[in-house]
């Protein structure tokens, strides 16, 4: 007995040699063995069953798939020529084949919270949710036992392995090039099961509580100190348009009088029952003087 494996490459697809069938990249395509002597009489042994049983046959060697399945057919444990059959009608032995249908939707499922320390020592707990199909019927059943559990466990080790690599900055900062990077690594590593990782996305990222206060404390000193800053700007623009209005005044005597009387003009406008008048400074020096 003989078997072949054909691998495309990986952008491209390209024809095989023998069939013409055309393969894309991590996709296998086996072809059908020789049964040998056993097999053939047995396969004989269930045609003939069917010619006899003819009224009846059809009832039990016709099945139909759905238009988003797949049917990989084991003939005396060999996968028949043509791989995978459907969507549609097909014909099979009910006495010498097995069959497995093979959804080919996406498929989605979410990343239980995983604990994961980050580069710079911090304990956090990360969710992700996956979007997958499988591309390659024949080879989601022949090279792996459970795919979508096998997807499953592999994305929480990819999640867990990718994020204990960065600190927890570049986690909350760099969310997507993270779900892009896994998801590359995912659609590399489930090419030999048939399968195309389409979406990858982190859900969620906690924190501890005592981090999440730690965090909130810096953030609401950070404001605190940025508001002095601006308060103390501003105090410094302010003296120096005092300064210069200070200037103008001591140069203009009359200008300090004018002023006195806007800011009686300001207080009469409020209607204060109590009103101060401002004593020019200049009788203060000429008592000064005497």
């Amino acid at each position: 007995m003989k078997e072949q494996l054909i691998t495309g490459s990986t952008n491209t697809m390209v024809d095989a040699e023998k069939g013409g069938v055309r393969v894309t990249a991590g996709q296998q395509k086996y072809e059908e063995q020789s049964p040998g002597v056993c097999g053939s009489i047995l396969i004989f042994l269930s045609i003939l069953v069917c010619v006899i049983l003819f009224p009846l046959a059809p009832f039990f060697v016709i099945k139909v798939v759905q238009q988003y399945e797949k049917a990989v057919i084991f003939r005396l444990g060999c996968i028949t020529k043509g791989g995978a059959a459907g969507p549609g009608l097909f014909t099979y032995l009910p006495c010498t084949d097995e069959i497995h249908v093979v959804d080919m939707r996406t498929i989605s499922f979410d990343v239980p919270p995983q604990e994961i320390l980050t580069k710079d020592s911090v304990t956090i707990t990360v969710d992700a949710v996956v979007y997958f199909r499988i591309q390659d019927a024949v080879s989601s059943v022949c090279n792996v036992d459970n795919v979508k559990l096998a997807t499953k466990l592999l994305a929480q080790t990819t999640l867990r392995n990718m994020l204990g690599t960065k600190s927890l900055a570049e986690i909350l900062a760099d969310r997507e090039e993270i779900s892009q990077s896994m998801q590359q690594i995912l659609d590399e590593a489930t090419d030999p099961w048939g399968v195309l990782v389409e979406r990858v996305e982190v859900k969620d990222v906690r924190l501890p509580q005592n981090l999440q206060r730690a965090m909130a404390a810096e953030a609401e000193a950070h404001r605190d100190a940025k508001a002095k800053v601006i308060a103390a700007e501003g105090e410094l623009n302010a003296s120096k348009a005092l300064k210069e209005a200070a200037d103008v005044i001591t140069d203009s005597p009359a200008a300090l009088q004018l002023r006195y009387l806007q800011t009686l003009s300001t207080i009469a406008a409020e209607r204060n029952s109590t009103i101060l008048f401002p004593m020019p400074i200049d009788m203060m020096k000429a008592f000064a003087d005497r």
